[in-house]
């Protein structure tokens, strides 16, 4: 099985592992009670999704 010849620099292995870092995930706004939820998933403060209640949460 081949080996490689020669050591990769520094930057080589910085260049390849720019894109290796951690993103923070986007956060919509609840339409029904305004708090910060992830989007395509139920609101976990008040329970609702697309205008209907489909966990059980706080009730306003």
């Amino acid at each position: 099985m081949p080996n490689p010849k020669r050591r990769h620099s520094h930057s080589r292995k910085g260049k390849r592992r720019s894109h290796d870092h951690l993103t923070l995930p986007s956060f919509s706004l609840c339409p029904n009670c305004g708090s910060p939820k992830l989007p395509h998933r139920a609101c976990p403060e008040c329970g609702y999704y697309k205008g209907r209640q489909v966990i059980e949460g706080q009730e306003q």
